[in-house]
């Protein structure tokens, strides 16, 4: 997967453009004088673009034949499809903002949707279609939210995809563990890593040592404060992250981690694949990627919610889809993004790839809620999944504040930790510290 831009400096940096761009006032035609939102005539026709993120050529016939129904309904719309590659695609829609070039209908995600719609270049989708809310899962509708803007949403939820938890029941058992009986807190999580450390022989190992891939989530189910309530000053210097850290690190004494993996060196799929280790990573995805490389693994896999302590439910993340502020053809513009993200249409959408609808009719299709013999993994997975979305909140997800520098930062204190070369203490002590020094420094510039 791509890495993102930190969301903050990748504003800072873009912010002064579209700043620019926002106070020059492109476009307009369609815009209400009071609130500079564009208002609907009615009448749904005219000539828009489509601009989405790296779906060619893998999805073109679907993405054509959704655009293709469309136009067939509204004959009067002319739809231009843009696909453009992941690299660097958020500077290149502040750019097109910035040169009034952006597309009627954009896909979006947490970072873009908040770089455009912070300085105005997005419609307000809740008050041209106040309706739409109920067709979406709360947690994916709330995330196109800006802070103070009230019931405002700035673009249409797409497509998902979930957290879950894989696990190889032969290596359960082996480990005198029941597969009945997954972890449901990380407190039992490392228990488990315990028992499998001290029954393996050395053979496998539980799950991944690298401090990236659980972290702020771990301390987020184990109720440690990330941030303060202002969002201002990281606060999780707490006695149970560095209860974390120690067992984190005595684990890794035990051998429960690969020692290979502190670093994010080595493959947790070809390592699970090869039967090397129990908890395989918590997406669909991975679990379908099992089945095609490793079949033998695959009979092996069992698939439960996924971890979410004492929060009681996963975070979301979707792609969405937004539409241009100051389109010329708002109705068509509307219309076709709610088109792209109607039940059906995500249906449809997740039979060609390993996602899932954020839209709550297209959750409540068959498809995700048959579990068939509940022995196929992929099948209990995408029921699961689907189950865990309808509950999904945002106080899950990492921080905005939370940025790639700031997670770099913390992980380089808690390998350090983790090979012994500083206190547990003194490993959440120097993150807390960097955490906020990074924060700080963002905020100053």
């Amino acid at each position: 997967m791509r890495r993102r831009l930190p969301r903050r400096s990748l504003a800072v940096v873009l912010g002064a453009l579209l700043t620019a761009t926002a106070a020059c006032g492109v476009g307009g035609d369609g815009s209400s004088p009071d609130t500079g939102q564009p208002e609907r005539t009615g009448t749904v026709s005219g000539e828009i673009t489509f601009r989405t993120l790296q779906l060619k050529p893998t999805f073109t016939d679907y993405v054509q034949g959704v655009i293709d129904a469309f136009e067939a309904e509204y004959p009067d719309v002319t739809v231009t499809w843009q696909d453009v590659p992941g690299e660097g695609y958020n500077e290149k829609l502040v750019a097109d903002a910035q040169a009034g070039a952006l597309p009627d209908v954009v896909n979006v995600n947490t970072d873009s949707f908040q770089l455009l719609a912070d300085r105005g270049m997005l419609a307000d989708i809740a008050a041209l279609d106040p309706e739409a809310r109920e067709d979406f899962v709360p947690g994916a509708w709330d995330q196109y939210k800006l802070p103070d803007t009230g019931d405002a949403v700035y673009a249409y939820p797409w497509y998902v995809t979930p957290e879950i938890l894989t696990y190889n029941e032969e290596l359960f058992e082996k480990a005198g563990l029941d597969p009945e009986k997954p972890p449901t807190s990380v407190e039992q999580l490392f228990d488990y890593a315990e028992r499998i450390a001290e029954r393996s022989d050395g053979a496998f190992s539980a799950f991944m040592a690298d401090p990236k891939g659980r972290l702020p989530g771990d301390w987020q189910k184990m109720g440690i404060p990330i941030l303060d309530e202002a969002g201002e000053e990281f606060t999780f210097g707490t006695d149970e992250a560095v209860r974390w850290v120690e067992r984190m690190t005595e684990l890794y004494d035990q051998g429960a981690m690969p020692r290979e993996s502190l670093t994010g060196a080595a493959d947790i799929n070809q390592l699970y694949g090869a039967g090397k280790i129990v908890f395989g990573p918590g997406s669909p995805g991975f679990v379908k990627d099992i089945k095609q490389n490793a079949p033998e693994v695959y009979d092996a896999t069992r698939v439960a919610d996924a971890i979410t302590g004492e929060l009681g439910h996963i975070g979301i993340y979707t792609q969405a889809v937004a539409v241009r502020k100051d389109t010329r053809h708002v109705d068509a513009a509307v219309e076709f993004a709610k088109w792209v993200t109607n039940g059906p249409n995500q249906v449809e959408f997740s039979q060609h790839a390993t996602i899932y609808p954020s839209n709550a009719d297209g959750l409540d299709d068959p498809r995700f809620s048959d579990r068939g013999d509940g022995r196929d993994a992929e099948t209990v997975a995408r029921a699961v999944g689907a189950d865990l979305l309808r509950e999904a909140q945002l106080d899950a997800n990492t921080p905005v504040q939370w940025t790639n520098q700031v997670g770099d930062a913390v992980v380089r204190e808690m390998q350090k930790a983790i090979k012994g070369e500083i206190s547990p203490r003194e490993a959440v002590d120097n993150a807390l510290a960097a955490a906020n020094d990074i924060l700080d420094r963002q905020r100053k510039q």
